[in-house]
């Protein structure tokens, strides 16, 4: 059998084009010959293969996982792990992509990616909530926020759900003691000064039937929290003292109920007490629009004893009377819930939570939601007992945790399809609310001071901080309403914020001369040395209406000077050691300013202050010091306070006095 070898060395003269043009064709020839005829390929005019067929077009959200991206793609996920990797990138199938790197990946699948596009729903608004087709002969259009929302339902949608109450009326009449009556819990007990100082919202049951009641708080200074509370309420309970009667905050109470056209049923509280006069109260209440029914009028005035618990079961029964004569108590379960935010706070834990009344709809444990501006996924419930619940229905009040901030009381919270269309809404409407604020203009208290002596227009500036926005809101209120045209003096909020106050909220009354006030707050240790260091007045309260008074006798130059603790140096504790006649001493090392023997120590662990007293004892070596300053050792005793552990550290300052302006 002959052998054909190819000669290497020379080739024939003449263009080839890498052919052989010698009979039989060669190699090449033999494997198309091989492999049968082959079919036609159409060219474009350079002489280049026509690709088979353009790109498919693939939709694509912001986000997405390697897993789903390989479904949309009818791809293997280990191709586009492989694809991932060929480009520099190391995922495994539950790693989440952006846009642009899953449209290089989709590419070389012969994909083109667009985005995703969402399709942002109307937000729920007074205008679209009204139902268009009413017209003129139609009943009285809807005011409340659950009647808009019904009035878009269709009638074999309705289905009954319990009636929210709003119990109101003045301070001191027993509104907090009459819901623990209700609860049969102790409430009034843990609230400072004896005031409620938060809405609470809490689900009772009687006979099988269920009851919502909001509690609003009864000072003054909670004007706006009380309105608040009316307008998402169905039924408003009037708490009256029967040896106290109507009151400027019932009368206020009574002006609320009727701006949100709820009926109102009085609970005559307090008729146990020896100079109770039911009918006195009752002529008050006739004065101000509130006839009794046992008079001849509509209003049901029910005697009650909350600290007897008398009286409890009959004022259950009238709410559930006066309900079931109401049409409009109704909401439809089987829809995407919408809700109102009643109370907001930053936990240290658990972060941003906000305790919402479902108003319609169902929302359920995974849903995507907007609050106002803030976005969020609802990833856990809890009830008013703080037990975890998978799904809350209309009336029902719950807690939820998931949201990206902090939102607002009396923000309206919808569900969404999904977190993309949760977030495009609250850009939209974040966007919207920074072009409507304009920059708050600032000053220092020097000049301050100066347009005093000069007689001109005095303005003092104050950073608010509260603990949620349940109290945030009626501090704002009243101290705005300060404000008065004849005031010499008036007030401006350049700053307000719900959590701890920070060296952040430091820097900003640092730069503007302000004020900082706190409600239920804490400071963290950096924002009080600076605050130190740049004599910032800070004032904490845990009773409101402690603080309006502090800041109305400051604009009338009536506050008394505030002692104020300044910080003049800190230690670390190294080590501890017993001395005779001494007793506990901790060697420490001064970290930072001076240790002195005249001021007084308070004992950080951890950064908590866990004691604070008189410095005892001062001595570098083995003598008794005044002062020993920065990056010395010494040591240090307390009076009164001897567990001293290494790691701990001793702040020493000095007090002085300080006023507000």
């Amino acid at each position: 059998m002959a052998t054909v070898t190819k000669d290497t060395t020379s080739k024939p003269a003449g263009p080839t084009n890498g052919r052989d043009n010698r009979s039989g064709s060669g190699v090449g020839d033999s494997r198309r010959a091989a492999a049968g005829p082959r079919a036609p390929t159409e060219r474009r005019p350079g002489g280049q293969d026509k690709r088979p067929a353009e790109p498919k077009m693939v939709e694509l959200p912001d986000q997405v996982t390697v897993r789903d991206l390989a479904t949309l793609i009818n791809v293997s996920p280990i191709n586009v792990i492989r694809e991932l990797m060929n480009n520099g990138v190391m995922a495994n199938i539950n790693q989440q992509l952006d846009f642009d790197t899953a449209a290089i990946v989709v590419s070389s699948f012969g994909y083109e990616a667009k985005p995703k596009q969402i399709a942002i729903p109307t937000p729920v608004s007074e205008e679209s909530l009204i139902d268009a087709s009413a017209g003129p002969a139609s009943p009285a259009k809807p005011t409340t926020l659950r009647q808009r929302l019904l009035a878009k339902e269709a009638a074999d949608m309705r289905e009954r759900r319990p009636p929210v109450v709003t119990v109101m009326g003045h301070v001191d009449h027993g509104k907090t003691s009459l819901l623990d009556a209700i609860r049969k819990t102790n409430v009034a007990a843990g609230e400072a000064g004896g005031i409620t100082q938060h809405i609470g919202a809490y689900q009772v049951e009687h006979e099988g039937r269920k009851v919502t009641f909001i509690d609003t708080p009864g000072h003054e200074a909670f004007t706006a929290m009380r309105a608040r509370g009316a307008q998402i309420t169905d039924i408003a309970v009037l708490v009256v003292a029967a040896d106290d009667g109507v009151m400027p905050q019932t009368k206020e109470a009574i002006s609320h109920a009727r701006a949100a056209q709820v009926p109102i049923i009085v609970a005559l509280n307090k008729i146990d007490k020896p100079n109770a006069n039911p009918e006195r109260v009752k002529k008050e209440l006739a004065e101000n629009g509130l006839t009794p029914d046992d008079w001849g009028g509509d209003t049901m005035v029910v005697p009650v004893s909350a600290k007897q618990r008398k009286g409890i079961d009959d004022l259950i029964e009238a709410i559930l009377l006066v309900a079931e004569s109401m049409d409009t108590i109704r909401a439809n379960p089987d829809r995407p819930a919408v809700g109102t935010i009643i109370e907001s706070q930053l936990d240290k834990s658990r972060g941003p939570m906000a305790t919402v009344l479902i108003q319609n709809g169902t929302l359920n444990l995974g849903d995507s939601v907007v609050v106002g501006s803030v976005p969020g996924k609802v990833r856990a419930m809890f009830d008013f007992r703080g037990h975890r619940v998978k799904k809350a229905t209309p009336s029902m009040p719950v807690s939820i945790l998931g949201l990206s901030d902090v939102p607002s009381a009396g923000d309206i919270l919808e569900v969404m399809e999904d977190d993309r269309a949760a977030r495009a809404l609250a850009a939209q409407r974040s966007a919207a609310k920074a072009k409507e604020m304009g920059p708050a203009r600032a000053t220092t208290l020097d000049e301050f001071f100066a347009q005093a002596k000069a007689g001109k227009a005095r303005k003092l500036l104050l950073i608010v901080k509260a603990d949620n926005d349940g109290s945030l809101q009626p501090i704002v209120d009243s101290l705005m309403r300060l404000n008065t045209p004849d005031a010499e003096v008036s007030l401006e909020i350049i700053h307000r914020g719900i959590g701890g106050i920070t060296e952040g909220d430091v820097e900003l009354a640092v730069a503007s001369g302000a004020v900082i006030l706190g409600f239920e707050v804490e400071m963290d240790t950096a924002a009080r040395r600076k605050a130190e260091l740049n004599k910032v007045d800070i004032r904490t309260y845990d009773v409101i209406y402690k603080l309006i008074e502090d800041v109305e006798l400051a604009l009338k130059g009536l506050l008394a000077p505030k002692i104020v603790k300044r910080t003049v140096g800190s230690a670390e504790v190294k080590q501890t050691f017993k001395i005779s006649k001494v007793g506990m001493v901790a060697g420490v090392v001064v970290r930072s300013g001076v240790a002195q023997r005249n001021a007084q120590g308070r004992v950080l662990r951890s950064g908590k202050e866990i004691y604070s007293g008189k410095i005892g004892s001062l001595k570098r070596l083995t003598e008794d010091v005044q002062e020993v300053r920065q990056g010395f050792e010494c040591g240090v005793s307390i009076e009164g306070f001897a567990d001293f552990k290494p790691g701990d550290v001793i702040e020493f300052f000095v007090e002085e006095e300080q006023r507000l302006v």
